[in-house]
């Protein structure tokens, strides 16, 4: 990995106006990585690659890199893009561990964070980094979200994830596992204790139905559902999955690994929603695709699968009468998720959309003075570049926030 990784390092241009870094959401500076890189300076280049991304280990791993970084690399124009992934996962993962976080002295300022997915994450970094004390409520065991119970351990070991615990433990960032705010606990809870602002990263965990009959059977399973512990589920031989995304292309992909011999994915579309590559891993897996096809009745051993076709106003019109009857030991139905409801049920002033996602103003503040929000649980399930570059915009605002409401938090006696 390493040679590979310098090899591809040094086939970068290092181009005046790097179109790679204008591809990068989170705008990565891969051009100083690369020659910092090549110049003996790596612990050097994974400090600027994650003060401008506290998540690049696994951004490096997961982002569709092919449509941004590497899908913007001059040299892919007539040839193969440097692989700027490779680069900055060996340079990020390497380093990682010895990394010395510059921290603040507390400032006298407390932050809550509500859920440890790639949102929470960040802001908890980013904040304790800046003096604040920081305490994360997850509702699970362990923290990652979305990263550790939606993304199979082949393309994101949890081993990454138990490193950023440890290293958010020396930020002094405080944990309170299995805690499910929005019970016994609210929001405004959180402020009567006295804290500053409180961060909302709860993601979408409430899956989406299709609304067809049978959709309750013993044979149906929901690919979120599934993802987050396949290995208590028993599909069989043959498996229908439902949805052509990123998180469907997961799902089966992972039914193969766990034994099952025949799988289908089954899209709307003719081209399906996920990246290229993942599509391309599947079908060297062996899923195979069927296209402009849905369910429309789940049956005890089996689904009726129609054909589909779109109009010119983009409205999917379904063909029952073509409906045919495909046997499936088991259905996994992965059309996109949304949020669940229990924080906003208890804390009305948190306003929502018709979606259930939280609204929020430009800065990431919800309709809850000090409540700030970003990550699925506001745009909707996003990448996770797309989490960490909201997340960065709404640390500020955080930290805004409680400057002008609280000044004297920050006067040198305060953190006494």
């Amino acid at each position: 990995m390493g040679l590979h990784a310098i090899d591809e390092a040094k086939r970068c241009l290092n181009c005046k106006k790097p179109k790679c870094r204008e591809g990068c959401p989170i705008n990565t500076p891969i051009p100083e990585m690369i020659q910092m890189f090549l110049g003996g300076q790596m612990t050097e280049a994974a400090e600027m690659v994650f003060a401008n991304n506290p998540l690049s280990v696994i951004c490096s791993l997961v982002c569709d890199h092919e449509k941004q970084c590497e899908g913007h690399c001059i040299k892919g124009i007539k040839g193969e893009p440097v692989h700027i992934s490779s680069i900055e996962n060996y340079i990020s993962d390497t380093c990682f561990d010895k990394m010395k976080l510059e921290k603040k002295p507390w400032n006298g300022g407390r932050i809550g964070v509500v859920g440890a997915g790639p949102a929470g994450i960040t802001i908890a970094i980013l904040m304790a980094c800046r003096g604040y004390r920081v305490t994360v409520f997850e509702i699970r065991e362990k923290i990652g979200g979305i990263l550790r119970y939606g993304i199979p351990e082949f393309r994101l070991p949890k081993t990454i994830l138990d490193r950023y615990y440890v290293k958010m433990k020396e930020l002094g960032i405080r944990f309170r596992p299995n805690f499910a705010l929005g019970g016994s606990t609210g929001v405004q809870d959180l402020l009567k204790d006295g804290y500053d602002a409180v961060f909302i990263g709860t993601g979408t965990w409430r899956p989406y139905r299709l609304n067809i009959p049978g959709e309750t059977f013993g044979n149906v399973h929901y690919g979120i559902n599934y993802l987050n512990n396949p290995d208590v589920y028993d599909l069989g031989e043959r498996v229908a999955v439902i949805g052509a995304g990123n998180a469907a292309m997961d799902v089966a992909r992972t039914a193969i690994r766990k034994g099952s011999q025949h799988v289908t994915v089954y899209s709307v579309t003719e081209v399906p929603a996920a990246s290229p590559k993942e599509v391309e891993y599947a079908k060297i897996d062996g899923v195979q695709f069927e296209f402009l096809q849905t369910a429309v009745e789940i049956k005890d051993d089996g689904v009726m699968i129609c054909d589909v076709e779109w109009d010119e106003k983009g409205q999917m019109i379904k063909h029952e009468e073509t409906a045919r009857f495909v046997s499936a030991d088991s259905i996994i139905i992965s059309i996109s998720q949304g949020p669940q409801d229990r924080i906003v049920n208890r804390d009305k002033e948190l306003k929502v959309d018709e979606k259930g996602l939280l609204k929020t103003d430009e800065k990431g503040e919800t309709t809850m003075k000090g409540i700030f929000a970003s990550g699925d649980v506001v745009t909707g399930a996003k990448t996770v570049v797309e989490a960490v570059k909201c997340s960065k915009m709404i640390a500020d605002a955080m930290d805004e926030y409680v400057r002008q409401t609280k000044p004297n938090l920050f006067s040198p006696s305060s953190a006494l």
